[in-house]
């Protein structure tokens, strides 16, 4: 599985565009066959911070998910909303790793 964390800082006067493009560009995402998880998420200080959180099968959905029409707007986009260059974490994990429950906490049901 690749799993992927991208750190946005979005303009305070673009915020409102990047909520229309992001949520444009996560149904897309979403729809993509290799496509794992795909959410973006704002800080609750609420500064423009978001995180994009991603999963893709293996690395062949990786790559499609990167050559996709739609990925390739949102990367020629992006720049028009951010404030800095986005960071990432990128990991290629072994076969069988994938999202286990927290051990720290339990439900209560």
């Amino acid at each position: 599985m690749i799993f992927i964390v991208i750190s946005i800082e979005v303009r305070a006067d673009k915020r409102d565009d990047f909520l229309a493009g992001v949520r444009r560009y996560s149904a897309q995402v979403r729809e993509e066959p290799g496509n794992r998880h795909f959410t973006c998420y704002e800080s609750v200080e609420g500064r423009g911070d978001f995180v994009v959180v991603a999963n893709y099968a293996d690395q062949a959905a990786g790559e499609a998910h990167v050559a996709s029409e739609h990925a390739q707007w949102f990367f020629g986009w992006l720049p028009s909303v951010v404030s800095r260059v986005p960071t990432i974490v990128y990991q290629d994990l072994p076969a069988g790793v994938d999202w286990t429950e927290m051990g720290e906490v339990a439900a209560h049901m």
